[in-house]
């Protein structure tokens, strides 16, 4: 197992009704913006259940944030925090509503010229200093609640960067698993395959002796693979989605990740392709992810085995047959809920790969991935063979 160090402070407040214990959770006397998205909260309860649990407290609404969330858009807000002197965001949402306002309580603090500088220059800039948040999960999917991750879009530049901090962790966020009962399918699939890929980007690297992360990882696999479908089949089957929302929380707070190597290449793929074409950032991630199981299978080869007899209980065959077997296990788990994996179904062609490699040319990146060896010539075989 490597070093490590772990940390994490998000107190997380789980169940029915347990929106109403926001008033003990935001700071008293102070002022707040409630920061929401497009509007889903306005028809499933979630936005009256809050007010009404935030009453008498001093609040300054701000809704639009977009999915991936938009650079342009947190620029607003950060102002109205620094005009209204602010202390206090609850994020009311999913993943990209979290994002977005991780994003909105370090640039307000920012001191530099440009709050974008920290995602395009983290080896030179880092966030330090934010303003405290919370949140209320409405869409199980990114583990935003419980990490200090953020990924947002700049629709200018048609560039999606991603910046971590312990700065932005939430003071707490509340999962009441009832939220998934109004959830559309198509959110419902997205949220289970960023989850699951979640963990392939932690777990299926190579070996270095660490059973606990291993047999962690494995046991939320397992739990997606499980109780995704239940979620899907039956919206209102509490039990399927409390187990789902704590499996996607688990899946990127910090836990399985410890003292283990991380690839991430299929995300720094994958936020291309919703740069250029706004894809769902789930939907990329399916498209990728093949194609880098299939080009590092050499580099993989050790999990690959363990993660198909692990996970899929694909244990006869050749190591080649083992390999191929489990890839296509994977592949299939992802269109049985309804996510392509290739580009055509975007209409995307050859024509486009690259763009993208040019991107990661000219970030001056020169191998990415676990071992840092997945080149930008491998980037186009991906893409490639994804077509």
């Amino acid at each position: 197992m490597q070093n490590f160090e772990f940390y994490n402070p998000v107190n997380i407040v789980f169940g029915k009704g347990q929106i109403s214990q926001l008033n003990k959770l935001v700071p008293a006397e102070t002022k707040i913006m409630l920061a929401y998205g497009g509007g889903s909260i306005f028809k499933n309860g979630v936005y009256d259940q809050v007010k009404t649990a935030l009453k008498g407290f001093d609040i300054v609404e701000f809704g639009g944030i977009e999915p991936n969330p938009h650079y342009e858009t947190l620029m607003k807000a950060a102002e109205i925090v620094k005009k209204e002197n602010l202390g206090f965001i609850l994020a009311v949402g999913g993943g990209s509503v979290l994002d977005g306002v991780k994003f909105i309580a370090a640039a307000a603090c920012w001191e530099g010229a440009d709050p974008w500088d920290f995602l395009t220059q983290r080896s030179k800039y880092t966030v330090n200093k934010a303003i405290p948040l919370g949140s209320v999960l409405t869409l199980p999917a990114t583990g935003s609640e419980m990490n200090g991750g953020s990924v947002v879009t700049r629709i200018s530049t048609r560039e999606k960067l991603a910046f971590m901090s312990n700065a932005v962790m939430p003071k707490f966020s509340i999962l009441d698993p009832t939220v998934v009962f109004s959830l559309p399918e198509k959110q419902v699939a997205n949220g289970v395959v960023d989850a699951f890929v979640h963990v392939i980007e932690q777990y299926l690297t190579f070996p270095v002796d660490a059973p606990i992360q291993d047999r962690f990882a494995e046991s939320i696999l397992v739990t997606l693979v499980e109780e995704g479908p239940k979620v899907l089949a039956d919206r209102s089957d509490y039990e399927a989605a409390a187990n789902f929302m704590w499996a996607a929380t688990m899946a990127l707070n910090g836990l399985i990740g410890t003292g283990v190597p991380q690839d991430w290449a299929t995300h720094m793929i994958g936020h291309e392709l919703t740069a250029f074409h706004n894809i769902d950032h789930a939907r990329t991630l399916a498209i990728v992810l093949p194609g880098i199981m299939r080009v590092k299978k050499e580099n993989k080869r050790e999990k690959l085995l363990q993660f198909g007899e692990r996970v899929w209980k694909i244990t006869t065959g050749t190591t080649e047959e083992r390999i191929d077997a489990t890839i296509s296990r994977t592949v299939e788990f992802f269109e049985s809920f309804g996510i392509p994996t290739k580009l055509s179904a975007y209409g995307i062609g050859a024509d486009f790969i690259p763009v993208v490699c040019d991107r990661f040319t000219q970030r001056g990146f020169t191998g990415i991935g676990e071992r840092g060896d997945l080149t930008v010539a491998q980037i186009g075989e991906v893409l490639t063979l994804q077509l």
